[in-house]
């Protein structure tokens, strides 16, 4: 990623996330006008009719609450994908629905897990981990943002509450974290400036010449050789000839 080109704004950063919260609330909506319940259609661990649900399960939500529980978080940290790793960005969109699907296939409950919370424990994850091990200091400071808004999400991970799938919560957490390290190549590059650079050198720096010893600023450089050579001039040492002279003794 050239560093001109890091962290600038497109259309996905907004349209990306828009489009999926309305889709999984048109999904919400055409159950409720049309009397469906796509609950079968989420993750069952274990079994290949389960398997489906590893494609459909972060679209469906079991009530309105569960819904927009996972509308804000779910925009918000798309948006903050698409605008600081848009790179890569559908490649977590994409594969983090699959791959956190299918350890939640893998390791759940025999139970329907549905929601798009798994997908929303992969950008929380991958989000902190990556801005941690990029060094980068805007990426650190999304890293820090993030596990302020969302950090008591990692509670959830643990079977506290009955009726929450963290199996998909956990599976979600680890994928993210995978990500981070897979993704390592895709690095903004820190822009150095001249004085950062291996081969600087402190005595040749063209502005640094403007200074005096003392550290004042002299727009002429003319005028710090006159002051040197005054300097120099005053601390030459001072020599002193002594000449002996014989005097008349006229009293003999």
């Amino acid at each position: 990623m050239k560093s001109q080109e890091e962290f600038k704004f497109s259309n996905q950063v907004i349209l990306v996330p828009v489009a999926f919260v309305l889709l999984i609330w048109l999904v919400f909506w055409f159950e409720i006008r049309f009397g469906f319940d796509f609950t079968n259609y989420g993750i069952f661990p274990q079994k290949l009719f389960g398997l489906r649900g590893v494609v459909f399960s972060a679209f469906i939500h079991s009530g309105i609450t569960h819904l927009y529980h996972n509308t804000i978080p779910l925009f918000v940290l798309t948006a903050a994908l698409f605008y600081f790793y848009r790179d890569m960005a559908w490649k977590i969109l994409i594969l983090g629905i699959l791959l956190s699907g299918l350890l939640t296939w893998s390791i759940g409950r025999p139970a329907y897990h549905i929601g798009a919370s798994g997908l929303i424990y992969v950008l929380v994850s991958f989000l902190f981990f990556k801005g941690i091990l990029a060094k980068h200091f805007r990426l650190i400071a999304l890293s820090l943002l993030v596990i302020f808004l969302y950090g008591s999400m990692i509670w959830y991970v643990l079977p506290i509450k009955d009726g929450v799938s963290w199996e998909g919560h956990l599976s979600g957490l680890i994928v993210g974290l995978v990500f981070a390290f897979i993704f390592k190549k895709h690095l903004p590059i820190l822009k150095k400036y001249y004085w950062e650079q291996p081969s600087y050198i402190e005595e040749d720096d063209p502005f640094l010449k403007h200074f005096d010893e003392n550290g004042n600023f002299v727009e002429s450089l003319s005028e710090i050789e006159d002051v040197k050579t005054d300097v120099e001039e005053e601390h030459q040492p001072i020599s002193i000839n002594y000449i002996f002279k014989k005097s008349d003794d006229s009293s003999n």
